[in-house]
């Protein structure tokens, strides 16, 4: 809209005879209830005018109306100006920008960006937690590289530790040689299921020590099951063959398990890192750390930062044994990281519950001088709650992801073949449209929300066809692709000369498409994609159900309204896409 910024200056220019810049002037979106699109903000202009805000907006605004032909109107409302463009300026906006191949497209801005989500434990599989994880770091993803942004999509997976260790342990025991082809479970859970024996006999073993006579924590210390997996745990790290053969062989059943998860929820990555390669990196960073003075050790040898003068507290970043803490391999890592991709900016997708954790890390590599510590982001976001009684878990505490997309599947059926909109399909695209409104249905859900609220997710509500969700705006995508299939058109573009009021509000919505992209690329935030594309799905309903297409009163009014439904399927479907989610062709 520069040229309502130049209309502007110009007039205060003429009436006021007073200079000001584009960059002092607060254009808005007009409100709902007002008439007009563009609302001009007239208060600071009374300290030149000496008039009333509202008889400022009123010069400006007649200045602009007889300066501008695409000003067909305005209004002011107390100090607000508000514009009104021209029909000819909308269906020229819809046929010359909106209705064209790079609508929306970003050129390159020379920045990378990498994105780290996902971070699984091969010690079990994904679960819903797990879920809005992948969902929120792949649509980020996504819409940054819309944005413009050289986007590297990154995965640092727990692959070593005490946890792993009593997965491996309960399978010598208790296995028998047990494999995911003997067993036909997915290698995740097989090895999912052997972390939860082990937890399962090593409380058997406290409660027998603490009938003994033992406390807790001694019983927890002493359990002969703890103490064989902190064995293994040290076999491991010595590199002894046989706990690390066994290691791979179990991480390979995860990660083939993980991939289908993956792939079930549409995610990808251009980047594993794994945490038995990066566990020993900070300790340089430790080194370095003393050297600068950034670090001090005390009398048992342990190196710490003292935080205090910023609000935090001392941390502990070497053991006196010199053993890595979590956070000494996060520093090395994100050294490995910057060093292999030199990335303008790095989005770690963690859960709210590392707030703290991350606060510390990056302060800490600000105090280490690290060039690169201004651009981590910490994507922090909420819990998932379930309503209770409504899906069961594996293991009774935590919904495990597969079992959450099975039961997506299961209601988008059940919700479709209610409906009687699958009775034409092939058994085949029936499955497929299921996956593809569930996932929807699902990902929108989960999407929609501001990524920092925690929120209640209920499959049923997420499947509703009328309701503020995925197979809502999936069913008018296919209501628009069942329209064009239907029509006939002449191949050119003919263009009317005045628009219905449903009509300007979809090409008014369309053509904000850009800036809600980089507005949600700027936040880190797919809620402001999602909720808009549900605008637009609205919008089009509404011009659906006010207008015939395929019965318009003649064959302009026809050909103009099939462009405008083909534009609004494209926009709704990059839309979409950018969220992870797919539109069909027809429901």
């Amino acid at each position: 809209m520069n040229f309502i910024l130049d209309a502007v200056v110009k007039a205060v220019k003429h009436i006021y005879n007073t200079d000001i810049t584009s960059a002092e002037i607060n254009l808005q979106e007009t409100r709902k209830e007002f008439e007009g699109q563009i609302t001009v903000v007239t208060f600071p202009f009374t300290k030149f005018s000496r008039k009333g805000p509202e008889q400022t907006g009123t010069d400006i605004g007649e200045f602009i109306k007889n300066e501008v032909p695409q000003v067909s109107a305005f209004n002011v409302i107390k100090g607000f100006l508000n514009i009104s463009l021209s029909d000819e300026y909308w269906i020229d906006e819809l046929y010359s920008n909106i209705a064209t191949e790079d609508f929306a497209v970003f050129q390159p801005n020379s920045k990378k960006v990498m994105v780290e989500y996902s971070s699984p434990n091969t010690n079990k599989p994904l679960h819903l937690g797990h879920v809005r994880n992948n969902l929120l770091g792949f649509s980020v993803a996504e819409i940054l590289k819309a944005a413009g942004y050289d986007v590297v999509k990154a995965n640092l997976v727990n692959d070593r530790g005490i946890h792993i260790c009593k997965s491996m342990l309960a399978w010598q025991l208790y296995g028998n040689g047990e494999t995911p082809e003997s067993a036909g479970m997915k290698g995740d859970h097989l090895v999912g299921k052997y972390y939860v024996i082990f937890d399962k006999e090593y409380k058997k073993e406290i409660e027998f020590l603490k009938a003994e006579g033992k406390t807790e924590e001694e019983a927890k210390k002493h359990a002969p099951l703890i103490k064989q997996a902190q064995i293994l745990l040290q076999k491991w790290e010595a590199g002894d063959s046989d706990v690390i053969e066994l290691w791979k062989t179990m991480n390979t059943w995860v990660y083939d398990g993980f991939g289908k998860t993956y792939k079930a929820l549409g995610v990808d990555f251009d980047k594993f890192y794994y945490e038995s390669n990066t566990y020993l990196l900070g300790k340089d960073i430790v080194e370095e750390g003393l050297a600068k003075g950034v670090f001090f050790q005390k009398e048992d040898g342990s190196v710490w930062i003292d935080l205090t003068a910023d609000g935090l507290d001392e941390k502990l970043v070497r053991r006196s044994d010199g053993t890595s803490v979590y956070i000494t391999q996060d520093l090395g890592t994100a050294q490995l990281k910057y060093d292999e991709f030199g990335m303008n900016e790095s989005i770690y997708v963690v859960g709210n519950e590392q707030d703290y954790h991350f606060k510390v890390l990056f302060l800490i590599l600000e105090k280490l001088q690290k060039s690169w510590a201004k651009g981590l982001y910490h994507l922090s976001y909420g819990m998932v709650d379930l309503p209770s009684g409504k899906m069961k878990s594996r293991e009774g505490t935590v919904v495990d992801a597969d079992d959450l997309i099975a039961e997506m599947e299961a209601t988008a059926k059940q919700v479709t073949e209610e409906l009687g909109k699958v009775n034409d399909f092939s058994e085949e695209d029936k499955q497929e449209l299921y996956h593809t409104i569930g996932m929807g249905a699902l990902k929108y859900f989960l999407l929609k929300v501001d990524p920092k609220k925690r929120l209640l997710f209920d499959p049923n509500e997420s499947v509703d066809f009328q309701g503020h969700t995925g197979p809502f705006i999936q069913y008018t995508h296919a209501r628009i692709k069942s329209v064009l299939n239907r029509a006939t058109t002449n191949g050119t573009a003919v263009e009317p000369t005045q628009l219905a009021t449903e009509e300007r509000d979809l090409i008014v919505l369309l053509s904000k498409f850009p800036e809600i992209i980089a507005e949600a690329a700027k936040g880190h935030n797919p809620g402001i994609v999602a909720n808009y594309v549900y605008e637009i799905a609205k919008s089009y309903n509404k011009f659906y159900h006010e207008h015939s297409i395929l019965q318009a009163p003649d064959e302009q009014a026809k050909q103009f309204r099939l462009q405008l439904s083909a534009t609004s399927a494209k926009v709704i479907s990059k839309g979409m896409n950018l969220l992870g989610i797919a539109v069909p062709e027809r429901m």
